[in-house]
């Protein structure tokens, strides 16, 4: 019985010990939060680039600049051209869809 209590005690010892001591960290750690200056943020100026160009009646959406197709047609492939994506793996090209 002893034994019994004695082990308890010094459980208990442990885990007050324990709890005084993560109180005393957040007790230092806040300390040292409103210790330091506040800082404010600043945002960066934006780039300067050219204004993109004004949308216009009738559906058809302006792109400056035009945009480039990622695989030249037949002919500039004969020409010389190179596409700007290499092919698709085989594993990621699916079956062609069947018509119902």
């Amino acid at each position: 019985m002893t034994a019994d209590r004695t082990r308890l005690r010094n459980d208990v010892l442990i885990a007050s010990t324990l709890v005084v001591a993560g109180v005393a960290i957040a007790v230092v750690s806040l300390h040292a939060i409103n210790a330091a200056p506040p800082q404010m943020a600043q945002a960066t100026q934006p780039p300067r680039t050219t204004p993109p160009a004004e949308s216009k009646p009738g559906g058809e959406r302006p792109t400056t600049p035009a945009p480039e197709p990622a695989r030249p047609d037949a002919e500039a492939q004969k020409a010389g051209a190179r596409p700007a994506l290499p092919p698709a793996p085989a594993e990621k090209i699916a079956p062609p869809i069947e018509k119902k």
